[in-house]
């Protein structure tokens, strides 16, 4: 691909007033604006189009027919050209860990962290447990969920060799504590999730390290008002940051409307949830060995639980605009300076600034996707 990419006549998100061009050398932002550009390898014409950072989804179990669990390359590339069409630049491999297994998924994921894959960079792991609720578990395999232990966590970490970047805890287990402070200690998200948690449990969780939540409501208890449970203790604690499933289902609209109105930009990052047939028409699919159905971008199992989503990170950005009327720039940045500042890489990524890397999406009218960029390189284009 050529060294120098020269992109004319796009508006930026944060200001559509006036079109401008952004210079990319070897995969880094080295220009923006409308001043002289010397030499470049290859001219891209936006058309007017609207120029944002890539899109970081923190939460994928799987894209375009393939899975984590599959422990392939092949799948991993998939995924990662799938995740491309929807404006998907970087994403976290979001899978489980099975005790007593070889989890080989894991092993693959850790070795093509920050690889060529095509599309999407895979960012890193995201792990579902093992130490979560059993009660409150979803689509989880029991298989994938024992009581916390050290000896357990020093596996995992060994497996994947640094690229933990989160994982799902539920802070109401015994000696779950020392694993929170473990991870925080090893530079991992620890969030809460799959958890049934009373509220006095849940903020010992974030005194313990807890800073950020998995898909907020879902497999969590419910708010009642003599017994509060997590979500108040989330709501109150500023600190925290939460993840958002925004296909309307998951959560109901008046609902997302009361959170972006509650908790505002910065404290919210929307995630797909995706499985494997995100990206693919509606019909059966499996996850783990059981069969699931997608329709309309929604994926529930045969007994009508509600297990994960089939729509890309460009759709539910424009689910969250549609539902909450959220301002355009405020919602793109949902979905790029918040998980990038939570993966610690705002140096980076996830805004468009001189010196950081050249993870770009080209957005039509509607918001839909037209071109994406990583480091530098068009890997979809409608």
């Amino acid at each position: 691909m050529p060294g120098r990419l020269l992109i004319t006549n796009c508006r930026l998100y944060t200001d559509v007033k006036q079109t401008l061009s952004i210079v990319i050398e070897n995969g880094i932002i080295a220009q923006i604006g409308n001043s002289d550009v010397t030499a470049c390898d290859s001219t891209l014409d936006a058309q007017g189009r609207i120029i944002a950072p890539g899109f970081i989804d923190i939460h994928i179990q799987g894209a375009g027919g393939a899975d984590i669990l599959d422990a392939t390359v092949e799948s991993l590339k998939t995924i990662s050209q799938t995740c491309a069409r929807f404006g998907t630049t970087g994403f976290l491999a979001t899978t489980v860990f099975k005790p007593n297994q070889e989890n080989k998924h894991l092993i693959i994921a850790s070795e093509y962290t920050d690889s060529n894959l095509g599309g999407a960079n895979l960012l890193g792991i995201h792990l579902e447990g093992p130490f979560i609720s059993t009660e409150k578990k979803a689509m989880v395999p029991s298989d994938g969920i024992c009581p916390p232990s050290l000896q357990v966590l020093d596996n995992i970490l060994d497996m994947t060799g640094g690229r933990l970047k989160i994982m799902t805890i539920a802070p109401e287990l015994s000696d779950s504590r020392q694993i929170i402070q473990y991870l925080v200690k090893s530079n991992i998200i620890a969030s809460f999730g799959h958890s049934n948690a009373t509220y006095e449990q849940t903020v010992a969780g974030f005194d313990a390290g807890i800073s950020h939540v998995t898909h907020l409501f879902n497999a969590m208890p419910s708010l009642h008002h003599r017994s509060p449970g997590p979500l108040i203790a989330i709501f109150e604690t500023n600190r925290i940051t939460t993840q958002l499933i925004t296909d309307g289902v998951h959560i109901h609209p008046c609902v997302l409307k009361f959170v972006f109105e509650t908790l505002g930009p910065n404290r919210i990052i929307p995630i797909t949830d995706g499985m494997r047939a995100l990206g693919l028409p509606d019909g059966k699919y499996t996850y783990d060995g059981v069969e699931y159905e997608s329709q309309k971008g929604i994926a529930k199992d045969k007994n009508g639980t509600l297990i994960g989503t089939a729509l890309g990170l460009s759709q539910m950005l424009n689910n969250f605009i549609t539902y909450t009327n959220c301002p355009v720039d405020a919602a793109i940045k949902t979905v790029t300076e918040n998980p990038a500042k939570l993966l610690g890489l705002e140096d980076k990524k996830g805004k468009i600034e001189v010196g950081k890397d050249a993870d770009l999406v080209l957005l039509n009218s509607d918001r839909s996707v037209h071109t994406t960029i990583v480091a530098g390189n068009i890997v979809f284009q409608k």
